[in-house]
């Protein structure tokens, strides 16, 4: 059974029906980082407190590469033949996910809740890079390279989160909102 994500053509070694399926997995992606880079931006725009400038310069080289990750899977979903829809609606629409809840706060807060965003960002990848396994391992080799940067930008966040002991302020938080109010207490 064709779906609307069939391709016409795709990159030769792989059948328009494996196409079609890395492109379902890769416009998830997109939609993803679409909205991790909206989030950061927001958060630069809302950090306030004594690690202000910190955070805020923090943030800078991840929403840069973020946003790049985004070209590139939007890229892959072209060459696999696909269309890449990159609209607000499209990401609205596509999300599985709420809205980042927190608006201006301390730095602290907004990294206890970012600890979060990432969290559920690196495990939805995860499971596309197994996906991606199962069919081309171009696809799979782009996805690995942006897990591993997340990764370390979520290193980055927790570093400021973790105690001498090794335990994080976002311990059991299940919501931005308490992981904020954990952080920010931190």
């Amino acid at each position: 059974m064709a779906r609307a994500t069939t391709p016409r053509y795709t990159v030769p070694g792989l059948t328009v029906e494996d196409a079609g399926s890395l492109i379902d997995v890769l416009q998830q992606r997109l939609n993803s980082l679409n909205d991790l880079h909206l989030t950061l931006k927001h958060v630069h725009w809302n950090v306030v407190g004594p690690h202000f400038i910190a955070v805020h310069e923090m943030l800078d080289p991840q929403v840069d590469r973020v946003h790049a990750m985004a070209d590139d899977v939007a890229e892959r979903i072209a060459a696999l033949g696909g269309v890449a829809h990159g609209t607000p609606g499209a990401l609205v629409d596509g999300r599985t996910w709420e809205d980042y809840s927190v608006g201006r706060a301390d730095a602290m807060a907004h990294l206890g809740a970012l600890d979060l965003v990432y969290t559920g960002l690196i495990e939805d990848l995860r499971a596309a890079v197994k996906k991606a396994a199962d069919i081309d391992p171009a696809t799979e080799d782009l996805l690995i390279g942006q897990l591993r940067d997340l990764e370390q930008f979520q290193w980055f966040i927790r570093a400021h989160l973790e105690t001498a002991g090794g335990t994080l302020a976002t311990d059991g938080a299940t919501t931005e909102k308490d992981a904020a109010k954990q952080s920010a207490s931190h």
